[in-house]
């Protein structure tokens, strides 16, 4: 399968995944509004996910990936198989200790993320109510990654991509049906979206189990004493959390950023973090369908390369990863610079959210649109330094660029409120990203191809292009007033981003850029 052809395989089927998110997020916003409660919810959400991010898809998969291709390079399919029956074996023995943990020191959890909530006692209690039900959800979606790292490393990317559909189907359903229902019965009605998130981390994990059947790679996990502590001995084993340690390190540096920054957000008016939610969510559109979808196909063909010692090969894919992240970023920062507002109008403008909920949602996305190039940037960047079992260096970087954040933070918060928490996020983002790029480039890992300074211009021009044509689209058109024709709104967005699109690789195309050159990657 060839890069290109992989990555957009998975980038299909996170754009599936990011649709159903959209309308799973359409329909909260309709039934729920930006309440106190719906804070609740999203800080309780963001607990197993933090932890998610920990020692799921962050640090696990970081260590987890490399070690498994250079294992499966070096040492063939059947070490490649004890190896992945012993750490699900200690994965899932630290998983299941972790969500007692975690259930029982729920209100500490949610005091420590934001404990602006108790200015609301209804919605600081029901913060840790749904923490509680929801945490278990942290050992469903780690064994979700490392199923993910097994399925990846075998290329067959298509499973773990499309299994966050199953999450945003289980909560469409919950709002849909469950929120009514709990309703009817005295329940606060958005209890049920607990119940839907525990439902999609079910039907994540099993969809796995069927597929790593066919590989003959079904982790087999060990109930007995011996097994656990043979699995804990395990060289591999040992490896790969050597490995975590640094990378648990720099994970938790974004995620002490994020804490932070929901700590902050919640005591700045009410919805602020809702309105953040939601503005993260559209900046998660191009992040996942560039950034992550690059960062999941090159991280175990660049940890292959390295194993095999083929350095040529290392440094053409990253080369490759890094033109298509400017070529699709830059025309994505300009549309949530200058596009905000008709995109969180027409996705969002419904049912409980008022027109005040659109403007504060708009500022915040633009924010994060100042540094979507450093955001998908590190998706690609990172993984750079992963393949080679070099987990330390982007966790230096992380923790100067966590300082850094935070005293933007001081200096943004007091103007812009939570625009100013998204801002120096992106900001900061744009500085990690550089740094990554510049160890690359000192260490010989990455060796510029020829003519990234006349693709650079070519790609300037149709952007600067791309945004005066947004910017007439964005001030031309009464969005707002629009609400109550939704049909008609979606339409005219619709045939804007076409027109967009049209615009921008059409301008390419007349600079002398040759669009080929990535396909055939």
């Amino acid at each position: 399968m060839s890069l290109f052809k992989a990555a957009s395989t998975v980038s299909l089927l996170t754009l599936a995944s990011r649709i159903t998110g959209l309308i799973r997020d359409l329909l909260m916003a309709a039934v729920f509004g930006a309440t106190a409660l719906t804070d609740a919810f999203n800080v309780a959400f963001r607990i197993p996910n933090l932890f998610r991010r920990l020692f799921g898809e962050g640090a696990f998969s970081q260590a987890f990936v490399p070690a498994l291709a250079h294992t499966r390079e070096q040492q063939g399919e059947e070490a490649t198989r004890r190896l992945v029956d012993s750490v699900a074996t200690v994965l899932a023995w630290v998983l299941l200790a972790t969500c007692a943990v975690g259930v029982a020191a729920s209100p500490a959890l949610v005091w420590a993320l934001a404990s602006g909530l108790r200015q609301d006692p209804q919605a600081f209690d029901a913060a840790v109510l749904m923490t509680r039900w929801m945490f278990p959800y942290i050992g469903f979606m780690s064994l979700v990654a490392l199923s993910a790292g097994i399925l990846n490393t075998w290329k067959r990317f298509a499973i773990p991509a499309a299994t966050p559909v199953l999450l945003n189907v289980a909560l469409i359903a919950a709002a849909w049906w469950g929120a009514p229902w709990f309703a009817a019965r005295g329940i606060e009605p958005i209890y049920a979206m607990a119940a839907g998130v525990m439902l999609g981390g079910l039907l994540q994990l099993g969809i796995q189990v069927p597929a790593l059947r066919r590989l003959g790679m079904l982790p087999r996990i060990g109930l007995a004493w011996s097994r656990v502590r043979a699995a804990w001995r395990d060289p591999g084993v040992r490896r790969i959390l050597s490995l975590m340690g640094p990378a648990l390190l720099g994970v938790s540096v974004a995620q002490i950023s994020l804490l932070i920054n929901t700590q902050i957000a919640s005591w700045l008016p009410a919805g602020s973090v809702t309105w953040l939610f939601y503005a993260d969510r559209l900046m998660e559109f191009p992040t996942a369908l560039l950034g992550v979808a690059l960062g999941v196909v090159l991280m175990p063909q660049l940890a292959s390369a390295r194993a095999a010692g083929d350095g040529e090969r290392y440094s053409s894919m990253l080369d490759w990863g890094l033109r298509l992240v400017v070529l699709l970023a830059a025309p994505a920062s300009a549309a949530l610079l200058v596009f905000g507002l008709p995109l969180v109008s027409t996705l969002f403008h419904y049912g409980a959210f008022r027109d005040s909920d659109v403007l504060q949602v708009s500022v915040a996305l633009g924010g994060y649109g100042i540094g979507l190039l450093g955001l998908v940037g590190i998706k690609v960047l990172a993984p750079g330094f992963y393949a080679s079992q070099d987990t330390r260096t982007p966790v230096k970087i992380a923790v100067l660029v966590l300082v850094l954040t935070q005293l933007m933070n001081v200096a943004f918060v007091p103007f812009f409120k939570h625009a100013g928490l998204a801002l120096s996020i992106g900001l900061g983002a744009l500085l990690n990203a550089g740094w990554l790029l510049v160890g690359l480039r000192r260490r010989g890992s990455w060796l510029p191809a020829p003519g990234w300074p006349r693709f650079l211009l070519q790609v300037l021009a149709a952007t600067a292009l791309l945004a005066i044509f947004l910017a007439w689209a964005a001030g031309h058109f009464p969005w707002m007033a629009l609400r109550a024709q939704a049909l008609q709104r979606a339409a005219l967005l619709g045939g804007l981003l076409v027109a967009s699109g049209a615009l921008y690789f059409g301008a390419l195309w007349a600079a002398g850029l040759k669009l080929r050159q990535f396909v055939t990657r």
